[in-house]
């Protein structure tokens, strides 16, 4: 069982990474790259042999102790969350970087600004969402920090 849960929004973060086409998996090296919602940034996600252990140097699994969204995009990638396409693709194209520096990391804001802005489903998202998160909940999994400081943004 999972130590400390992400935020909800954290799903939504991981839809968009996923419908943005933002996530490369190297099942062969037990690695994936999963780039920042805006570009500036990429993220390595590393799994044990065993599928026990997962890491990352996003700052949220790094400085948090939970899955970010990165780990959480690469565990629907392997089809070990549920995955909804079509709701990830309302999310598609999502500045997240933006979006929560805007709403000074008020997650939950952040997410109804896009379900608002864009006419979805709010009581349809919210429960394919807190599917994946109760998903996340019950795997048998261990989350630490990569090895790797989180990246900075690429200065011009």
């Amino acid at each position: 069982m999972m130590e400390k849960l992400p935020p909800l929004a954290k799903v939504f973060e991981a839809w968009s990474a996923l419908a943005d086409g933002r996530v490369a998996l190297d099942a062969e090296k037990r690695r994936a790259s999963v780039a920042s919602s805006n570009g500036e940034k990429a993220y390595t996600v590393t799994w044990s042999e065993d599928g026990a252990v997962y890491s990352s140097n996003d700052s949220a699994t790094y400085w948090q102790g939970y899955a970010g969204y990165p780990v959480i995009a690469v565990l629907m990638a392997q089809g070990r969350l549920p995955f909804d396409r079509a709701m990830a693709d309302g999310f598609a194209h999502v500045n997240w970087t933006k979006l929560n520096e805007r709403h000074r990391r008020d997650y939950a804001a952040a997410v109804r600004e896009v379900v608002d802005e864009r006419g979805l489903d709010a009581a349809q998202a919210d429960a394919a969402a807190h599917e994946a998160l109760d998903a996340l909940a019950a795997l048998d999994i261990g989350i630490k920090r990569g090895s790797v400081r989180p990246p900075r943004a690429k200065k011009d």
